[in-house]
This record gives C-alpha cells, sequence and structure tokens, in this order.
C-alpha cells in the first residue's frame, strides 16, 4: 500500500522526522519542502543514500504540487526558539509563518491529516483547526506527546524499570503550564506512590519542563526525541492502531473546556482523532488543566490569525 508523507519544514526538526520515518519503514515516499530549497535537497539526498540499508523509500525535495496525494502533512516550519525564550513567545511569528502555509497545502492536500509540530504546537493547532476548513478531527498537534516520553524515560531510570512498564502522561500546554496527573500513573499497574521506590513527583515534572530548555542551551535545538516522537504518530496513523496517546486538539468540552488546543487523553487512528476519554481527575489536577487552558486562551487572544 502507498503511503506518502509530506514533510513542510527541512530544518533539524523536519529531517529527524524524516529520518526517523524513512528507518521505520512508514512511508513510501516522503517530501521535504523548505523555503531553502537547497536545504531540502541537501537533506533528502543524504537520507536517500542510507536506503540500501534500510526500506526503500523515495525520499526527495519538492513543492506543494509535488505534495499532492499525501496521507499525512507533517508542518515544522518556524522561527526555532533560542536559548532562554518560552515557547510562547514566539507565538505571533510562527502564527504568521503558519498563515501562509495553509491556504497552499490545504489546496494540495485537501484529505490529508495534518500532523502540526512546529511550537508553540497548541497555539498552532488551535490556528490551523480554526481557519483552514479542514475538519478538525484530522489536525493533530504533537503535544505533550514528546513530553510523556520524557515523563516516562524519567520514570523508567528512577525506578530501575524498562520504560515499557510505565504508564504516565503529561497533560495540558506542551509548556511551562503542562503538569503530570499523578493518579493516573503507575508502574507496572502498580501506583507510582505504592511503588517500592519513592518518586520525587517535583523533581520529575521539573525535569520534564525544563528538558527542551537544557538541550537548546547545550545544542541550540532539540531534534532526535521529536523526530521518532511524530514518526510514531505517523506510524499508528498509517496502521490504523487506534492508540490513546496525550496528543493536541481542540476541545470540545472535555472536562468542561473548549475552543483551546491541548493535550488529554486521545484516541488516534487511521483517520485521525477518533474521540477523547476523560479519565478520572483529582480536584487539583483538574485545575492544573484549566489553568493550563487559561494560559493558552490568554496568548489566543493577543495573536491575529
Amino acid at each position: 500500500m502507498a503511503n506518502k508523507i509530506t514533510i513542510i519544514g527541512a530544518g533539524q526538526v523536519g529531517s529527524s522526522i524524516a529520518y526517523a520515518l524513512s528507518l521505520k519503514g512508514t512511508a513510501t515516499e516522503i517530501v521535504l519542502i523548505d523555503i531553502d530549497t537547497k536545504r531540502a535537497m541537501g537533506e533528502a539526498m543524504d537520507i536517500r543514500q542510507g536506503t540500501p540499508y534500510m526500506n526503500p523509500v523515495n525520499i526527495h525535495e519538492g513543492t506543494y504540487e509535488d505534495a499532492r496525494g499525501s496521507n499525512i502533512v507533517v508542518i515544522t516550519s518556524g522561527v526555532a526558539r533560542k536559548p532562554g525564550q518560552t515557547r510562547l513567545e514566539l507565538a505571533q511569528t510562527n502564527v504568521d509563518i503558519m498563515k501562509s502555509i495553509i491556504p497552499q497545502v490545504t489546496k494540495a492536500c485537501p484529505d490529508a491529516i495534518f500532523v502540526i509540530v512546529a511550537n508553540p504546537v497548541d497555539v498552532l493547532t488551535y490556528q490551523f483547526a480554526k481557519t483552514s476548513g479542514i475538519p478538525s478531527d484530522r489536525i493533530i498537534g504533537t503535544g505533550t506527546l514528546l513530553d510523556t516520553a520524557r515523563l516516562r524515560t524519567r520514570l523508567a531510570d528512577d525506578c530501575g524499570v524498562a520504560q515499557p512498564n510505565v504508564h504516565a502522561y503529561v497533560f495540558g500546554e506542551h509548556g511551562d503550564s503542562s503538569f503530570v496527573p499523578w493518579s493516573l500513573a503507575n508502574i507496572a499497574s502498580i501506583p507510582v506512590e505504592k511503588f517500592p521506590v519513592q518518586v520525587k513527583k517535583d523533581d520529575v515534572e521539573t525535569y520534564v519542563r525544563k528538558s527542551g530548555g537544557i538541550i537548546i542551551e547545550a545544542k541550540r535545538c532539540t531534534n532526535y526525541a521529536i523526530g521518532v516522537t511524530t514518526a510514531e504518530l505517523c506510524e499508528i496513523i498509517k496502521h490504523n492502531r487506534t492508540c490513546v496517546t496525550s496528543v493536541s486538539s481542540v476541545l470540545n468540552g472535555e472536562y468542561g473546556l473548549k475552543d483551546v488546543a491541548l493535550s488529554i487523553l486521545t484516541k488516534v487512528g487511521g483517520n485521525g482523532i477518533q474521540g477523547r476519554l476523560e479519565a478520572p481527575l483529582t480536584d487539583t489536577e483538574l485545575a492544573s488543566l484549566t489553568h493550563s487552558a487559561d494560559c493558552l486562551k490568554d496568548v489566543i487572544k493577543q495573536l491575529t490569525f
């Protein structure tokens, strides 16, 4: 079965996603689109020359016209976050970039599922849903999927277990107002607070929130983890696995929230978003989710879509 994926933005993140997709064999064709056409060509050529040792994939640079027929479109375009800068400080600049992308990509790929990776991802997911004319169930932000991976990595290290034994999520904004609903977290089916190894929850949450900034300060970007995270989301869609994930989408009244995009438990399958699960939260966790939504709404009010 042919599976075509277009990636808009061939920088560190876009090219890492393309590489991860190639290694996984997720797509038969990958199109890289970037305003820097030479960069897109170079990244595609570099990955393509490794295909004799991986699953065959036709990866190449292209234009929006070349994106036609894509099953999935991944959008990473935007100005990268600088050391010390918050994701939300990027907002208007990257909203303006998204404004130029939306009409071109929706014209070329009206039936695709759109995966938003660029930051601030919740704001851009909301913008795409509100202005593109594409049904919102086909618009998915990576949201806290990466934060959740960071959380599970840290908990696995702290508890001395393999990562598949860790079941925990990050909710809310992909940013400073994110939080861990600890009441839902367990290690090998044992609630975190009853696990033999004591988990320092505050330290873990700080680690999750600050990881991106630490990596950016050290190497100027984050690309590998978001690359495999996005590739995994594309795998879920391709194989119609109907997985429950922590991705961002515009809420429709879940937990009393609407007109904002953020991450809660969401069923994702071959046709995009198949529903959301209102997992039981404590009063404190519900307040944290509402606070996260309010933070995002405050930013959205200040932006011009």
